[in-house]
C-alpha cells in the first residue's frame, strides 16, 4: 500500500445489505463506488440511487478501484476471490467483510496476494444496520494497520489487530458461538418455560443470576471451572432437561448438545489425567484449556 494517502474510488462486489448500505455511505461522501453483483438488474435501480456505477463486468467494476470490497455470501467467498485474482492489478486493496472461517479466509489471501495485489480481512463486529458506515470492524493482515486510518478518514470503525489474516476471523467466529448460542439457548428455554407456563420464574430467576455474575471479577473462570468441577453430574441434568422439553414437544438440540459438551470435557480430562481437585487455586481456565488433550 506504499504510497496510498486517501481512497477516493472503491468497488464493491456484492451489493446486497451490507455492500449496500456501505456503498450507498461511501458514494453520499464523495467517493467514486462501482458495483458488480450477479443480481445487478434487480439491483440497479438501488445504486443508481444512491449514486453508485452498476458494472456490467466484474472487471469493469474493478477497473481503477483503490479498494475493492468483497461483500457477498459465506458460501461464495472463495470463488468470488478466486475471480477478484483474475482481474486485480498490483497494488489493488481487496478487504474481505464476510463471515467466514479463518481457514477460508487464508485461501482467499492466497488467491489474492498471487495476483499481486494486497488482501485485508475485515471481522464485522455487530449488524451494520442500524451502524452503517461506523460498524466496529477488526482488520487483520499485512496491509491492514495501514488500511485502518484511511477507512477512518471516510467514516470507518476500523481497529487493525494483527498483521497474521485469520485473528481477526477467529474473534468474530468465537463471539458468534456466545452470541447465536445464547440467542438459540433463549429460544429453547422459554419456549419450553411459556409451555410450562413458568417463564416469569425462569426469567426473574436468570435476571438474579446474570446481576451476580456482573459483579464477578472472573466470569469466564467460574463459568469453566463449573463444568471442569460438576461436568458429569451437569451431564446428567441436562439429560433430564433435554426429557423435559421432549415431554413438551420440544426437540431439545441445544440441552442435548450442552450435555454432549460437559461429558466431552470430563472425559478429556480423565484422558489427560487431570484432577479438578488438584489444580491449582485460583483456577486458571486459560491453563485448563491448554492442558486438555486432543479434541473434545
Amino acid at each position: 500500500m506504499s504510497g496510498l494517502t486517501r481512497i477516493d474510488t472503491v468497488a464493491f462486489v456484492g451489493f446486497g445489505e451490507a455492500g449496500g448500505i456501505l456503498g450507498a455511505a461511501l458514494a453520499a461522501k464523495g467517493v467514486q463506488v462501482s458495483m458488480f453483483d450477479l443480481r445487478r438488474e434487480q439491483l440497479r435501480d438501488k445504486a443508481r440511487a444512491a449514486g453508485v456505477r452498476v458494472a456490467g463486468t466484474l472487471q469493469s467494476a474493478l477497473a481503477g478501484a483503490q479498494m475493492v470490497v468483497s461483500a457477498v455470501t459465506a458460501e461464495a467467498d472463495l470463488d468470488v476471490a478466486q475471480a477478484l485474482a483474475r482481474c486485480l492489478e498490483a497494488g489493488q486493496v481487496c478487504l474481505d467483510i464476510n463471515s467466514v472461517s479463518p481457514h477460508t479466509k487464508q485461501h482467499a489471501q492466497a488467491c489474492i496476494e498471487g495476483a499481486g495485489a494486497h488482501y485485508v480481512e475485515a471481522a464485522v463486529m455487530a449488524p451494520v444496520p442500524p451502524y452503517g458506515l461506523a460498524v466496529p470492524m477488526l482488520l487483520g493482515g499485512a496491509a491492514a494497520a495501514d488500511l485502518a486510518p484511511l477507512l477512518n478518514a471516510l467514516g470507518f470503525n476500523a481497529s487493525a489487530v494483527s498483521e497474521k489474516i485469520g485473528v481477526a476471523s477467529a474473534a468474530k467466529m468465537c463471539r458468534s458461538v456466545m452470541i447465536k448460542g445464547i440467542e438459540a439457548l433463549t429460544v429453547e428455554c422459554l419456549r419450553a418455560a411459556r409451555h410450562y407456563e413458568a417463564e416469569s420464574i425462569v426469567l426473574a430467576s436468570l435476571a438474579q443470576t446474570f446481576g451476580k455474575m456482573r459483579d464477578d471479577a472472573d466470569v469466564p473462570g467460574y463459568l469453566v471451572s463449573r463444568v471442569a468441577e460438576h461436568g458429569r453430574r451437569r451431564a446428567a441434568e441436562m439429560r433430564e432437561v433435554a426429557q423435559t422439553l421432549q415431554e413438551a414437544g420440544i426437540t431439545p438440540y441445544m440441552s442435548d448438545a450442552c450435555a454432549h459438551l460437559q461429558d466431552s470435557i470430563v472425559d478429556a480430562m480423565q484422558a489427560g489425567g487431570i484432577d479438578y481437585d488438584t489444580l491449582p487455586a485460583p483456577f486458571d481456565w486459560r491453563a485448563f484449556f491448554d492442558g486438555l488433550p486432543g479434541r473434545t
